[in-house]
């Protein structure tokens, strides 16, 4: 089938669509056929974009960083620009159907730092993100670090899109997306660990002007902590539909679902939206590591003139709001927009492909300072033998730890060693359950932040390993004050020198505080 997209390149795009819907009508008619047009018939090796198209139900836009979105993609995922000297390179898939290369980005971006320039739609409608430019409430956007967010899928280490504020992508200009009334549904994987309540975190169906041009002109599902309507229930972050002009979790607005008090931190999350672009639409949400979906509201258009029927125009727009509000952080991995609406059975074949693939799992490697391993850090000092960095309230404290501990405090002690941010040849300290999250110091004090693709935060999020002070273990030495090292003080976390100004500079311990033994991890 992907010999369409070269094939019909040249054919003007109103062509293009026609021939396409013929196309996709004898596959349906063929799948009927052979008895395979049931939703619940899709094959386990079914990718989401080859489930929704056996229910009748394609897509027409399938971003991914991480992964193919169809079983038979073999073409590029996404294009990165690097610091050094302009230059551009597609970022493939390790095989047909598979996992990003992320070693090539690796490779490409050793050195300097990369910017990721363009999602690549692998539907055959090429709906190509690019960089956002400026909308009716905010600058021109700029592109995210392409090394923001490292993390584990289907066993492969890849890279997902981090959001920062003034940051976003965009295609205006699209191929079959819904218009005016027209039924479509979108899922996206996200994190319940980035989030915030600016507007607006979104991923679907916009204005092709970069202006709010009213009621019911976007379709696209919002994931954050801005609580639009009162009241909202609970602290979320919460799936919502931004249909224009209000982040809704119902017909009314506000959450008419006092059970709907948000996801929570989950470190994966999927979001979903679908929209008959009449009278009804559907929220949904589910854990992309285990389990099914939850419906969190299922009913009539809202209320207020304007939004039934609904009047999308069809861009489709990642990280912003439809009038370009870029003041929202978010994390993306992989989303589709579907031509009608997908059956029930199809979400959940969806979901249950989301969670085989083990968003998050195992890098693989544990105990050593290694790129990729995984590690806890234990405190060497005689008063704290059993403690360990870990992070609490966004702070980097130590605590002990038992095999007893909750799962939650192991997490929380566990880190993910990468390649210094600022320096390869020193190591960064990413949190294993807050993807994207680093130990950065400020004001001298570590805490956990998400990375920001910014000089100073990869400065201070960068850490030069040598020989423990004390003799024993391993001292981190902080890269852009390399006098100062990782160091426990009153249970908090510093860099701090031997002597000086600060109480935790103070001379007392000092070799044994900042010497830590680098140990196997205590979440699994």
């Amino acid at each position: 089938m992907h010999v369409l997209p070269t094939l019909l390149r040249s054919c003007p795009r109103r062509l293009r669509s026609a021939v396409l819907s013929v196309l996709a009508a004898f596959a349906t008619i063929a799948a009927l056929v052979v008895g395979v047009g049931a939703p619940q018939a899709a094959a386990a090796s079914s990718l989401p974009c080859d489930v929704y198209a056996a229910a009748g139900t394609p897509c027409v836009a399938a971003h991914s960083l991480v992964r193919a979105l169809y079983s038979s993609y073999s073409g590029s995922l996404y294009q990165v620009k690097r610091a050094s000297d302009g230059a551009t390179a597609n970022i493939g898939l390790l095989a047909t159907g598979g996992y990003a290369n992320a070693a090539a980005q690796d490779s490409f971006c050793s050195g300097t730092t990369c910017i990721i320039t363009e999602i690549y739609d692998q539907s055959p409608r090429h709906n190509h993100l690019t960089i956002e430019g400026a909308g009716g409430a905010g600058a021109a956007d700029v592109g995210s670090p392409a090394d923001a967010l490292p993390v584990t899928v289907g066993g492969h280490q890849v890279y997902g899109l981090e959001i920062s504020a003034g940051m976003g992508y965009r295609d205006n200009s699209t191929s079959g997306v819904a218009v005016n009334g027209q039924a479509e549904g979108m899922y996206m994987v996200t994190s319940g660990t980035h989030v915030n309540n600016r507007c607006c975190f979104d991923y679907g169906n916009a204005e092709t002007n970069n202006t709010d041009t009213g009621n019911g002109h976007m379709d696209a599902i919002n994931f954050g902590t801005e609580c639009w309507f009162s009241p909202c229930y609970g602290q979320g972050p919460w799936v919502q539909a931004d249909l224009e002009n209000g982040l809704f979790q119902s017909d009314a607005g506000y959450s008419k679902n006092t059970s709907n008090t948000g996801t929570g931190p989950l470190p994966f999350v999927t979001a979903l939206l679908k929209n008959n672009g009449q009278n009804h639409f559907a929220l949904k949400y589910g854990n992309a590591q285990s389990g099914g979906l939850t419906t969190t509201y299922s009913g009539g258009e809202p209320t207020t003139s304007g939004y039934s029927p609904m009047h999308q125009e069809g861009a489709i727009v990642l990280g912003t709001g439809g009038d370009n509000s870029n003041g929202s952080i978010g994390s993306f991995f992989e989303g589709v927009m579907t031509s009608g609406i997908p059956t029930d059975a199809a979400d959940d074949a969806v979901q249950s492909n989301i969670v085989s693939v083990g968003y998050g799992g195992s890098t693989g490697s544990t105990g050593t300072l290694n790129a990729g391993s995984e590690i806890s850090l234990r405190a060497t000092t005689s008063c704290c033998t059993t403690d360990y960095v870990r992070h609490q309230n966004d702070a980097a404290v130590i605590s002990p730890l038992t095999s007893s501990s909750s799962s939650l405090d192991k997490s929380d002690a566990t880190w993910i060693v990468r390649k210094g941010l600022a320096d390869s040849s020193c190591v960064s300290f990413e949190s294993r359950n807050y993807p994207g999250d680093f130990l950065r110091h400020y004001n001298y004090r570590l805490y956990r932040q998400p990375m920001d693709g910014t000089s100073q935060f990869r400065a201070d999020a960068t850490f030069c390993p040598q020989t423990g002070k004390s003799g024993t273990g391993t001292s981190f030495a902080s890269y852009n004050y390399p006098t100062k090292y990782l160091r426990h003080y009153n249970n908090n976390v510093y860099i701090a020198s031997n002597g000086g100004s600060n109480a935790w500079d103070s001379s007392t311990s000092w070799s044994d505080d900042v010497s830590w033994a680098v140990s196997a991890p205590w979440a699994p």
